[in-house]
């Protein structure tokens, strides 16, 4: 397996996996804000809203990738995901700093953070 092939399949389990997580914001907003590492008070309307733009934008974020997979932008994979790394470092402090699980804030988002900059790193140098 060459290292573009290795990078387009972390890339493609990313955004296979965002695209997941946003639908299950959509679909089981409970279990998936236990699953971040949050768990907001879903009896209020607003916290609802909230899980639900953030399901939508997870699953833009997944579609991203695969449109740039489609077009063969192999750098241009790489410099997104890059950049796109600062949501699971955002995600892990917004837990630890929220006095959600140091278990998920590090066992979720930290090993996203570094599965994405491995990713991003085969990406740019293919």
């Amino acid at each position: 397996m060459t290292v573009t092939t290795s990078a387009y399949t972390l890339a493609g389990l990313i955004g296979a996996g965002i695209i997941f997580i946003g639908a299950r914001f959509l679909v089981a907003p409970r279990a998936a804000a236990a699953g971040y590492g949050v768990q907001p008070d879903l009896s209020q309307r607003s916290a609802g809203a909230y899980l639900s733009v953030k399901g939508v934008r997870d699953i833009a974020s997944g579609l991203f990738v695969f449109i740039l997979m489609a077009a063969g932008a192999t750098h241009l994979l790489g410099w997104v995901i890059l950049a796109a790394t600062i949501i699971p470092v955002a995600d892990a402090a917004i837990v630890l700093g929220n006095g959600g699980p140091k278990s998920i804030a590090w066992g979720v988002h930290g090993l996203t953070a570094a599965v994405m900059l491995v990713t991003a790193a085969l990406l740019l140098i293919s």
